[in-house]
């Protein structure tokens, strides 16, 4: 006996429930942090325009609002029609501004970690009152400026996940999740938490002392110029940056990371650009130094001298590490 043929409307209802479930699955990897208002997560590939992002720039002085709205809106105008998924938060001390963006979403970390592990071995090593001992100035040093990931895995296995966690736990990084095993690049961040992070870096309220703190920022300022792309496009050359990136493809599209604080002439501000969902890595980096551009103009207008973008290098396409 023939089977009848499914009515039009029911097969286009089960294609909806499919297409339902596949999306729901994908959410539980990449979506929203727990506890931050839900949001659709763009499809890789999907261009959003500008007014269909919800940036939002913000400051509580009257003077810096027009400020604020020209950063929402050159945000928005710098990401529209890119097909990468972001997320941001812009933190600036003398204006007072600061910008979101899917603040809350979650990110693979890929080798913006190894700040996490960095800051985790400080604060332990301070709370027995110990110094870094030679080889711990060896794999660090190796860890941030070259951006190791022999040393990464060598650190975070010394480390270990109990004060790895309770690191983030003091900085009150609660939607910062490690990842499994030796996988310290599968770490999922938020750019809520990484401000948070670079926040540890350079408050005096910081749960590093002030050693510990110029320690770490030493090493970020002196990142390989190979690997000083991303938010320092646009940025004084007269202000110090202290930037740390992580490029992996998670599995086939890529996610593209880059971190910064800029200090120098009385004044300090972060950014956090995590991105996913990239065709390639030139791709992820584009869009990432075209949001930076604008951050850093708006909040240096009068500057004269900044850094370009940086142009493909020869290691762009292979991976930062290996992921399961």
């Amino acid at each position: 006996m023939s089977r009848r043929p499914v009515p039009r409307l029911l097969a286009v209802l089960i294609l909806g429930l499919a297409l339902s479930l596949l999306t729901t699955a994908a959410g539980a990897l990449t979506g929203p942090a727990s506890g931050s208002p839900a949001s659709a997560v763009t499809l890789a590939g999907a261009s959003t325009p500008a007014a269909a992002l919800s940036v939002v720039c913000t400051t509580a002085t009257d003077r810096h609002h027009p400020l604020a709205s020209r950063m929402s809106r050159d945000i928005a105008a710098a990401l529209a029609g890119r097909s990468s998924i972001v997320g941001l938060k812009v933190a600036d001390s003398r204006t007072g501004v600061t910008c979101k963006l899917h603040q809350g979403w979650h990110f693979h970390a890929a080798s913006v970690a190894k700040v996490i592990i960095l800051g985790a071995l400080l604060r332990h090593l301070m709370a027995k009152h110990r110094d870094l001992s030679p080889d711990q100035v060896t794999l660090t040093t190796e860890m941030i400026t070259e951006s190791s990931n022999t040393a990464a895995s060598a650190l975070w296995d010394e480390v270990g996940r109990r004060h790895l966690q309770r690191f983030l736990n003091l900085a009150k990084m609660t939607h910062t999740h490690l990842g499994p095993g030796i996988y310290w690049g599968l770490t999922r961040v938020t750019a809520h938490d990484e401000l948070l992070l670079l926040k540890q870096l350079k408050s005096r309220k910081s749960v590093l002392d002030k050693p510990s703190r110029s320690y770490a920022l030493s090493l970020m300022a002196s990142v390989v110029p190979s690997q000083r792309w991303g938010v320092t496009a646009g940025a004084p050359t007269k202000l110090t940056a202290h930037v740390k990136n992580g490029w992996l493809p998670d599995p086939l599209l890529w996610v593209i990371n880059s971190i910064g604080l800029f200090t120098g002439h009385h004044r300090s501000y972060r950014i956090a650009v995590l991105t996913r969902g990239n065709p390639g890595m030139t791709y992820g980096v584009d869009t990432v130094q075209a949001v930076a551009e604008v951050i850093n103009h708006e909040l240096n207008p009068d500057a004269t001298h900044v850094t370009p973008p940086s142009a493909p290098q020869p290691s762009w396409g292979t991976p930062d590490e290996r992921i399961p």
